[in-house]
């Protein structure tokens, strides 16, 4: 159907377009949350609607803090979800198995966008911040990943980092007690695996997340210093600031570890996997001599707990279970 203006009808708008640029400017009201997030500012006028999670982590405590019906796009999965959070993740659209592009995420109508690393929020990854910024919509950047993951961290990452992120996140979803439930919740769960290895205190333990060549393993500043801290046991490189150097095998042996952590992770990279891992630990002249790898002991775990998430807590527990274990032989 077409409208039809009369002449009066065309006046009267004419008239209203006139007072409306007459009349006083009004202050826009303020928002409803604002606070500080990385090397910017987070705000959101409503609780948002339409959010898209540009990594696990932010989608799993997104989905924890019952938000899916909140989603419109997820993206970049390092592991499967985890098992408990699964019928709701099948409720949120997938983007992307790995970065989605610009276009792809705006196609969303997002009012919102989070992410767990600054790379993603990068041109080589989806997008600045200020790119998104320009258009009108609001970014969030996980606190325990305000520098590039390779930076040297002058404080390590702790729970309370972890617990940060759950609360910001469910205040700027004006759900705030389901923040302070999953909180308590995840507190319960950290202090039952410390009961669980109260004893075990002169342990050394070496993660490797991968390569075989100038192998990555953890720092003193992430998720598994988490761990090792939470624990009472040493990290083995508890003197490197940085989360994930790269070190040499030279120096593996000369620090001898007790345990050792194998990242298990799904992509397809040289000496990613698990299997790829024990492969090299059995067959290199040298790291077969490591006393860790000639009695097996060593352990598996997955990228998402590796890295700082709501599964470090995952890796709490496991890696408790596993020096228990130990301590019982």
């Amino acid at each position: 159907m077409f409208l039809r203006w009369t002449r009066t009808g065309l006046m009267l708008l004419c008239a209203t377009a006139l007072a409306a640029c007459s009349a006083p400017a009004t202050e826009s009201a303020p928002p409803r949350v604002s606070f500080p997030n990385c090397d910017g500012q987070v705000s959101v006028s409503e609780p948002p609607e339409r959010a898209v999670s540009l990594n696990q982590s932010t989608t799993e405590i997104m989905l924890s803090l019952g938000l899916a019906d909140r989603m419109v796009g997820t993206a970049t999965w390092t592991d499967p979800v985890d098992p408990a959070l699964a019928a709701e993740n099948a409720r949120v659209p997938k983007l992307s198995d790995k970065n989605p592009s610009f276009e792809s995420v705006l196609a969303t109508e997002p009012d919102v966008v989070l992410g767990a690393y600054r790379a993603v929020f990068t041109d080589e990854g989806v997008a600045a911040r200020e790119r998104f910024a320009e258009l009108g919509v609001p970014t969030y950047l996980s606190p325990s990943n305000c520098l590039p993951e390779e930076a040297p961290l002058g404080d390590p990452v702790e729970l309370d980092d972890i617990y940060r992120e759950v609360r910001e996140i469910a205040t700027l979803f004006d759900v705030e007690e389901r923040g302070e439930a999953l909180v308590a919740q995840l507190q319960q769960r950290v202090a039952a695996a410390q009961r669980k290895a109260p004893s075990i205190k002169d342990t050394s333990v070496l993660f490797w997340f991968a390569r075989t060549e100038s192998p990555y393993m953890a720092g003193s500043t992430g998720s598994p210093a988490i761990m090792t801290r939470a624990l009472g046991v040493r990290n083995a490189y508890d003197d490197v600031r940085s989360m994930w150097p790269q070190v040499s095998w030279e120096d593996v042996l000369a620090r001898d570890p007790d345990l050792l952590v194998l990242g298990d992770l799904t992509r397809d990279g040289e000496g990613d996997s698990l299997a790829a891992k024990q492969q090299f630990l059995r067959t290199d002249p040298a790291m077969s001599q490591l006393p860790a790898v000639r009695v097996g002991r060593w352990m598996s775990m997955t990228g998402t707990e590796m890295n700082v998430s709501l599964r470090t807590i995952t890796g709490i527990e496991r890696l408790a279970d596993r020096l228990a274990e130990l301590e019982r032989r």
